[in-house]
């Protein structure tokens, strides 16, 4: 992945998924240039005059939702600003995590500092205070349809700004009094269109988004790599790898994953025993690796073409023109990414799929100098037999989350809001969906490196023979039966530490081994 910049111009910048988690972990600061702080100075100036005009303009003068025709005074303005927070504050369950939160401000901060939704300059630099001071708002995962923007999560985010809801500040959760008294900050009064620009939105939708497509990437490099090392203990073909194959059915991510299992295995004398066996053809969980991990590929790719679209976006309502012009139009419906996230939680769930059909698959014994259930001593010991009873139980878990939410509404706001997206709910189990795939890898980990050590004295390729013993560093062979689950803790580990993709990048570059493709900037990078 190429170096992120030092800074970002709010408002004005490209932003990806990439920068935006750059931002968050400390890596590039944010900041407001010259001329975004005169862009939104303008844009709320034009709030101002609408106001004091008293031209009627959905949610700067009139009632939320299906009191849009209700007209609120001039000195009440900044009093419905506030109260709508107050009001959409109706989250429910577990709080998410300070990183999604984190990345919810600074989504928020890039969308408002491109001056279309009547901010003030204040309003954006406290926002800007909370990030940097990681002072992160308490969130409740569910109450948000994912259409009139993210409207409860939203709310929860900027109660501090109102001096209420709670912060996460110095590793405690503290009220935003606490907040205050230890910071000496204090509440901000809201002007005239704030608090509706503030919670209309597609933040919550579109932070999740940001969190997928870097764990989605990670679960994908992960299962080519752990696929080879299986086919390596199985004795696999590479043949079905060939690039003479790939051209006849050019899907980029078939392509891509294909080129990638070749130069893992390149120079393996594993392969090489393996060249003149009877066996024809593979089963389909290592034959079809390409066509399976690619298609997953495929589907992370549409995901962050449609997200970088979304994190360069106004998602406000009313959308500020001009003083002569501000529309009421769609744009915090969160159908585009909903259905993308839908679409990317099928992808990763197949992504398990096939890869408990590998571990499976070892543990049967079918492959020449492999013992059933990994294990020489069965009988005494159950061996690897248990552990696929958890990745079947994930696989299972997954395949009822693949309900695509998008596919659902249920109209709220007295009708006025009578189709609504879910994508909220697509992007929660997309995630959850995402972290049992990286406990199916890790238990695909365990049972390949064990199938592996029964190729010795036969070596792999380079690469996938330095995998192998950073991974009996963590994890040894197992000659009988112990806690798994202590072993599956540590392939758990390894996988969300990225420890073999940080290793396998190292390698690469000392033996000058190279697997780009076409398409490689694409998939590699967000």
């Amino acid at each position: 992945m190429q170096p992120k910049p030092e800074t970002f111009s709010y408002g004005e910048g490209y932003l990806t998924a990439g920068l935006a988690l750059s931002i968050s972990r400390g890596f590039t600061k944010g900041f407001l240039s010259k001329e975004t702080i005169e862009r939104v100075k303008k844009s709320s100036l034009v709030v101002k005059n609408i106001v004091e005009k008293e031209k009627p303009v959905y949610g700067i003068n009139t009632g939320f939702g299906p009191l849009c025709t209700t007209s609120i005074s001039k000195e009440e303005t900044k009093i419905l600003q506030t109260n709508i927070l107050q009001s959409h504050s109706v989250g429910v369950g577990d709080p998410i995590s300070n990183t999604l939160a984190k990345l919810m401000l600074i989504l928020k901060v890039h969308a408002l500092a491109k001056g279309f939704s009547g901010i003030r300059i204040e309003t954006l630099e406290r926002i800007i205070w909370h990030i940097e001071n990681n002072a992160i708002p308490v969130v409740p995962r569910q109450g948000s349809v994912g259409a009139s923007g993210d409207l409860a999560p939203l709310s929860h985010l900027f109660l501090p700004l109102i001096g209420l809801g709670k912060v996460d500040y110095e590793g405690e959760t503290i009220s935003t009094k606490q907040l205050f008294s230890k910071t000496g900050m204090d509440t901000l009064e809201l002007g005239p269109k704030e608090g509706l620009a503030l919670i209309n939105g597609t933040q919550f939708i579109a932070a999740h988004s940001v969190v997928i497509l870097e764990k989605l990437q990670h679960c994908l490099k992960h299962a080519d790599i752990i696929g080879a090392m299986m086919l390596e203990g199985l004795q696999g073909s590479l043949k079905p790898f060939f690039e003479e194959l790939h051209q006849l059915r050019p899907f980029k991510g078939n392509q891509h994953v294909a080129k990638r299992i070749r130069t893992l295995l390149k120079g393996s004398e594993i392969l090489e025993d393996h060249i003149d066996c009877e066996r024809v053809q593979d089963p389909y969980s290592l034959r079809c690796i390409p066509q399976v991990h690619g298609a997953s590929r495929n589907a992370w790719l549409h995901l962050k073409e449609l997200l970088e679209v979304e994190l360069n976006s106004v998602t406000d309502n009313p959308v500020i023109i001009d003083e002569e012009l501000t529309i009421s139009g769609g744009n915090f419906h969160g159908q585009p990414l909903a259905m993308a996230l839908d679409y990317a939680a099928l992808a990763a769930s197949e992504l398990g799929n096939i890869s408990d059909r590998r571990i499976y698959l070892a543990l049967e014994g079918n492959s020449t100098g492999v013992p059933k259930l990994l294990m020489e001593d069965t009988g005494i010991n159950s061996g690897y037999m248990i552990l696929q009873y958890t990745s079947a139980a994930l696989v299972s878990e997954n395949k009822s989350f693949c309900f695509p939410a998008s596919a659902d509404s249920i109209p709220t706001s007295l009708g006025q809001e009578d189709h609504v997206s879910m994508g909220s709910i697509s992007g929660r189990k997309a995630l959850h969906i995402i972290e049992n795939v990286e406990k199916i890898l890790a238990i695909e980990l365990l049972t390949a490196a064990q199938a592996f050590e029964y190729r010795k004295p036969l070596k792999s390729g380079v690469v996938l023979d330095e995998i192998h013993k950073f991974i009996r560093t963590k994890v040894a062979f197992a000659e009988k039966d112990r806690v798994f689950a202590e072993d599956i803790e540590k392939g758990v580990e390894i996988l969300q530490n990225a420890e073999i993709l940080k290793l396998v990048e190292r390698i690469m570059k000392a033996h000058n081994l190279d697997w780009e493709t076409p398409h490689f900037e694409e998939f590699e990078t967000y």
